[in-house]
């Protein structure tokens, strides 16, 4: 048994659908700027940029109906919805064709941000860190396993706050799809089984503030709900 100076942290994990096992989360892959209109919205033009990841700490996941604390440092805190592919099987260089092959299951998350830390470091051509890789910034439903996920490339994707829709699209609108996603990411490190890859948000995204309680889904999956808290002190 190794000994260690103090005890571990526990294992970061997200609940599977159907399931009493949780799956075991290694690291949060995030694709940026992946569908046409949010690449607009945020000043960018997706018709000349390859794609780019950022990444999440493993413990930035919060089940499912969790209340997420306003978090410090910020004034403007957004949301944006997206897919989640779960990495069942990992690989090297896998070929986009195989991609399926490695896929677990599927689920719907929030990326929150730290949206005036993100574009400040931005201007600065600092990491996105401190805007992205926060405590609680990924709120995740659990994963419906691979064969009981209708579509990746193809269905409706939605948020709302209080009730009112803010972000509306299809996921066959993402530039990259999931199986080119997942080639991309195996070229330039090995993924492994527990990988997360958050596959991007379509436009409309916005601020909210303590309160505010968002919904959203992707056709097929279970929807999420996330109340945002108090600021954190």
């Amino acid at each position: 048994m190794t000994d260690y100076v103090f005890p571990p942290h526990p294992q970061a994990s997200v609940a599977v659908k159907g399931s009493g096992a949780r799956f075991p989360v290694r690291r949060i892959f995030c694709v940026g700027r992946n569908y046409a209109a949010h690449a607009r919205e945020m000043g960018r033009d997706p018709d000349r940029e390859p794609p780019f990841f950022f990444t999440k700490p493993a413990d930035a996941v919060v089940d499912n109906g969790v209340t997420v604390p306003y978090p410090p440092e910020t004034e403007n805190l957004q949301y944006e919805i997206e897919l989640v592919i779960a990495i069942g099987k990992g690989g090297r260089n896998i070929r986009a064709e195989d991609a399926y092959g490695h896929i677990f299951g599927a689920g719907v998350g929030l990326d929150l941000t730290r949206r005036d830390l993100q574009l400040k470091a931005r201007e600065m051509g600092r990491p996105w860190d401190w805007g992205k890789g926060f405590d609680m910034s990924a709120p995740i439903t659990a994963i419906t396993p691979w064969a009981d996920v209708p579509s990746v490339e193809a269905g409706r994707i939605w948020l709302a706050v209080n009730g009112e829709v803010r972000q509306d699209g299809d996921l066959a609108e993402q530039i990259w799809d999931v199986q080119e996603q997942i080639a991309i990411v195996s070229r330039t490190m090995a993924l492994e089984a527990g990988d997360l890859i958050m596959t991007g948000t379509p436009a409309g995204v916005g601020p909210v503030v303590a309160g505010d309680v968002i919904t959203g889904g992707v056709a097929g999956l279970d929807e999420i709900r996330t109340e945002i808290g108090p600021r954190e002190s």
